[in-house]
C-alpha cells in the first residue's frame, strides 16, 4: 500500500517535471497584484499564449488528475474500502497541504547564512522520526572547550563536509562563496 507521503512525492514528481502555462499565468497575475508594473498580454499579441497552448496546458492538468484517480483507486483496492470514502477525506485537505514540501527543503527552513534554521531542523525531525539533527555549532573554535561535545560535533562536521567539498562538488561550486556548502562550512567555522 502506498503511504500519503509516497502519493505526494509521486504527484510532486509530475508537477515539478515542468512548470505549466497556467502556473506561469497565475504567477504573473500575483506579481502584477503585488505591484511589479508588468501587464498581461492581449490575446493574439506577440508573446501571448495561443489557443492551442492553452488547450495543451489543460490536457496536462487532466493527466495529473487521472494520475490522482488511479492512485486513489489503488489505495481503495489495497485497503478494501470504497474510493468515495477516500475522496471525501481528501476534500478536507487544501491543495497546498497536498503538494506541500517540508520546510527543511524550502527557503523558509534554510538559514541565509548557511545550514538550516530552527524551523528547518524541526521539519526534518518530524519527517524523519528518530533523527537527532541539531542546530549548527556556531561558537568560535577558540571559545570551545577541547574534547567537549560541541567541539567534537564541529570537528566531525568539518571533516565530513570538507571531504564532500573536495570530492563531490564541481570546481565552480567549490569556489562560489554563496554555495550552500561554503555557507555551511563558514557557519560552522571550518
Amino acid at each position: 500500500m502506498k503511504t500519503f507521503r509516497q502519493v505526494r512525492e509521486e504527484l510532486q514528481s509530475v508537477a515539478e517535471g515542468e512548470r505549466g502555462l497556467w502556473d506561469n499565468i497565475h504567477a504573473k497575475r500575483k506579481r502584477i497584484k503585488a505591484g511589479s508594473g508588468e501587464r498581461m498580454r492581449k490575446p493574439g499579441s506577440k508573446g501571448a499564449p495561443t489557443a492551442q497552448a492553452l488547450k495543451q496546458s489543460a490536457e496536462s492538468v487532466e493527466d495529473i488528475f487521472d494520475l490522482i484517480e488511479d492512485v486513489i483507486e489503488d489505495i481503495a483496492k489495497e485497503n478494501n474500502v470504497d474510493s468515495e470514502l477516500i475522496w471525501e477525506d481528501l476534500e478536507s485537505i487544501t491543495d497546498e497541504e497536498l503538494i506541500e514540501v517540508a520546510a527543511w527543503q524550502r527557503k523558509e527552513g534554510k538559514n541565509p547564512a548557511g545550514g538550516l534554521n530552527q524551523k528547518g531542523v524541526d521539519s526534518y525531525r518530524r519527517e524523519n522520526p528518530g533523527s537527532k539533527l541539531q542546530m549548527a555549532v556556531t561558537t568560535k573554535p577558540s571559545k570551545l572547550k577541547p574534547g567537549s561535545k560541541a567541539a567534537n560535533r564541529r570537528k566531525s562536521f568539518c571533516a565530513r563536509m570538507g571531504g564532500m567539498k573536495k570530492r563531490l562538488t564541481s570546481a565552480e561550486t567549490a569556489r562560489d562563496p554563496d554555495s550552500r556548502i561554503n555557507k555551511a562550512l563558514r557557519k560552522w567555522n571550518c
